[in-house]
Formats: structure tokens, sequence, C-alpha cells
């Protein structure tokens, strides 16, 4: 009987050995699942790495500040955009205000409109500016727009068949057929411009949506700055458009229809200089570093989505160690938890360091300003992030003039107002899991 027994456990065994050999077990395929797991958390880091904000390493000092002329003649070679004099500057808070400057703009438009944007979805105020791009195209204007590809998802078909129809070239910057995508399609153009018969620019963060409506006064409208520009540095905004236009069509604008001869306007000195990662890499991140260095007595940032990298921590902690004010506003109404919560685990020492933070509370704030010492002005379409500073195409306008600071400054007051500070106590009394969400969360920063 225990022959028996033993001969009938080696067969099982044999059949077992047998099965495994034909047919891995579940929790032997299981044992390779975590070597995937691992490869892929790997490779996700290496992309998170390669994609980070890292040219810059080094802080910036400088002794002087931005009022100064070294700081002139040495910020334009570093981004490659020299400042010019004779512009004006008016800048427009809100739908309200810049909706019908910049429909009014195209009205008047002669010669040629150039349009970049970042997303156009269909609806009322789409169909103001279709209405009014196509007047001009039948009235013999040239008019060239582009929009990111995915940022066009939104535009209906036949939107967009309109404009073809009536003349209008638009392009999708990196998508314009689905068959047609960018081998990096986390690539964007981020890119406000309108440029009217290249002697009037506009820029700021607005797209052409109608959550830009109103006067970004309650939920469901976005609170924006925009900023209408006359004079010489309108040839570098078309500039800046030319080199995406180039990229996507392979055509090249030229000519005195889109580089005209601008004589002087205006007092305010002005440079726009463009950033990408295909093309000036990283030009908004040294514009605003290098604006920080230089900053003596304070700055002002107005941010919708500020997410400070390690660098632009500690060279705004340099900042408060040498006196300088600093002061930042955010949304409290964010339109995205996961970069909210990204962004929070980055404002422990600013806020340690003495910094005030305001969370504006009637609408989503999505301005993308910064005041310094009251004479610098930046803005356009760069958000304080890595996606902007290292990932997406943008924008940036540079201007130095007490009276466009000072209209800066003046709004800022009026967002405060309307804003709750975070004070460093409330903002160390979150609760654990929020703090550990936003740790989590922090991790994929580069990526927002």
């Amino acid at each position: 009987m225990p022959r028996l027994l033993e001969r009938i456990r080696n067969f099982r065994a044999r059949r077992h050995r047998h099965r495994v050999a034909a047919h891995p077990s579940g929790r032997e395929k299981h044992h390779i699942w975590p070597y995937f797991a691992f490869g892929f958390v790997l490779l996700l880091a290496a992309y998170f790495w390669f994609t980070a904000a890292r040219l810059l390493t080094e802080p910036i000092r400088l002794d002087y500040g931005p009022n100064e002329g070294l700081f002139v003649s040495s910020m334009g070679p570093v981004v490659g955009a020299e400042f010019v004099g004779g512009n004006t500057v008016e800048t427009l808070v809100n739908g309200d205000e810049f909706f019908p400057a910049m429909l009014q703009a195209i009205h008047d438009a002669k010669q040629t409109i150039t349009f970049e944007n970042y997303i156009w979805t269909s609806g009322y105020i789409s169909n103001k500016f279709i209405d009014a791009l196509l007047e001009r195209a039948r009235a013999g204007v040239k008019v060239h727009i582009i929009v990111d590809g995915m940022g066009t998802l939104k535009l209906n078909h036949s939107d967009r068949q309109r404009l073809q129809d009536g003349g209008v070239e638009i392009y999708g910057y990196g998508r314009e057929h689905w068959y047609e995508i960018k081998p990096d399609i986390n690539h964007r153009t981020h890119r406000k411009l309108l440029i009217i018969d290249g002697t009037v620019g506009f820029t700021g963060g607005m797209c052409v949506d109608d959550t830009w409506l109103g006067n970004g006064d309650h939920k469901g409208v976005w609170r924006e700055t925009q900023v209408r520009v006359e004079g010489p540095v309108v040839r570098q905004m078309q500039a800046v458009f030319a080199t995406n236009w180039m990229q996507t069509t392979s055509k090249l604008l030229l000519g005195e229809e889109y580089f005209p001869r601008i004589d002087e306007v205006g007092r305010a000195t002005a440079q726009c200089f463009r950033s990408g990662p295909g093309e000036s890499p990283e030009n908004a991140r040294l514009g605003y570093l290098f604006a920080i260095a230089a900053a003596r007595k304070s700055i002002d940032i107005a941010h919708a989505y500020f997410v400070p990298d390690d660098l632009a921590i500690d060279m705004l902690l340099e900042a408060r160690a040498r006196g300088v004010r600093v002061r930042i506003i955010v949304p409290a109404i964010n339109d995205s938890a996961f970069g909210r919560a990204a962004a929070r685990s980055r404002w422990g020492k600013i806020l340690e360091s003495g910094a005030e933070m305001y969370l504006f509370e009637p609408a989503m704030y999505h301005a993308k300003t910064m005041v310094v010492d009251d004479i610098l002005v930046t803005v356009g379409s760069a958000n304080f992030d890595n996606r902007s500073f290292s990932i997406n195409d943008e924008v940036t306008l540079n201007v130095l003039d007490r009276s466009v600071a000072a209209t800066h400054a003046k709004i800022f007051e009026q967002d405060k107002k309307q804003s709750r500070q975070l004070t460093r106590e409330e903002f160390e009394a979150r609760p654990t899991y929020i703090k550990v969400l936003d740790h989590f969360c922090g991790l994929f920063r580069t990526q927002l």
C-alpha cells in the first residue's frame, strides 16, 4: 500500500511538471508582470526627465534691475529679440473688452490677417470671428490661420469648411489630417497671436471659445488678460507667427504687406520672442527667470497654472532673501483637479519664505502676467509650468514702461481684492490624504 501511494504521488508530480512545461501556471505568469511594470515606470521616468526644462540649472544672479540699461542690452540677445522703442500697449481685461477690440481690428484690416491660437471651439464667438474673417477675405485681404491640431477637435467641420470655401487659409498645427500626426503628439502650439496688416498685434491667454465671453466675474467664464500692441515690436510678433506658418505649410510670408516699415507711435519699449522645443528652446522660462533675477523691489505674478520647477523656486527664495516682495495670484476654481494638486506640491517653500499667495474666487483665473519693480510687464501665452517652459510653442511679450506697469498693478490689486489669501498655516494644515495626493500628482508635474 505505501508503494502504491508513492507511485500515485510520483505520477501526479510528473503530470504537474508536464502541464507546467506545456502551459505555464497563472502564478508563474504573474511573476512576469512586476518586471513589465518596473520597465514601464523606468520608461515613464526617462520620458519625464527628457521633457523637463533642464537647459539652465544654475540660478541667474544679476547686479542690476530691469530699469537699467544692462538689463535691456543683456535680455535681448539671451532670447533672440532686442528691445525696441516707440510702442503703445493697451491692456484688455476679459472677453467684454478684448473680443470687440479684436473683431474691430479684423474689420479694419486692409491687406493681411495672421492668426494663431491653441483652441478654437464652435459657438457664438466662433461665429463672430468666422463672419469677420470671411468678410475681409471676400474683400481681398489675405487671411492665414494656424490652430493647434488637438485644439480644433471641437471646431465643427462645417465651420472650418466655411472658412476654407471663403478663401481663408486655415491649418491645424501638427495634426492637419488624422493620418498626419507628429511623432511627439505631446508638443502643441499654445501661442495666441493676432496680427493685422503687420502693424497691430494682440497676444495673451484667450482662445476662440465661449468660455472667454463676459467679464470673468462668475463660475463658468474665465478671467483673462490680453494686450493690443502697435509699433515696431509688432514686426517681432509677426516673425513668431511666420515661423510656425513655415513649419506648418512650408511657405514663407514675405513683403511689405506682412512686414511693413513701422514708425514709432508711443513711448513703451518692448520685445516679443518665441519659445518652443524645436526653436529657441526654453526661452519663455529664461525670460521669466531673468526678470526674477533682476527684481529689486517687487514681483507680482498672476498665473492660471503656477507649477514652478526647483530652479524657479530657488530664485524666488533668493529674491525674498534680498528683500523683494513676492505676491502670487492663482485660481481658486481650476479646470484641472490633477493640475491643481500638482501645483500645490510646489508651494510650500514659497509660502515659508514669506511670499504672499492669493486664490482668485469669482471665476477660473487664466491670466498669464508678471510685473517686476513697477516697470517690467511680462504677458503672453506661457503658463508658469514645465509644459509651457519646455514642451509647448509659446509667445512672450515683455514691456518696459511705467504707465503700462501701473495699469497691470491696478488690475493685480483689483484681482487680489476678489481673492482669498492662502496662509502658510492653512497650507500646512491640509489633511494628510490631501498632502499625499498633492505629492503623487506632483510626480507628473513636468507634463502639466
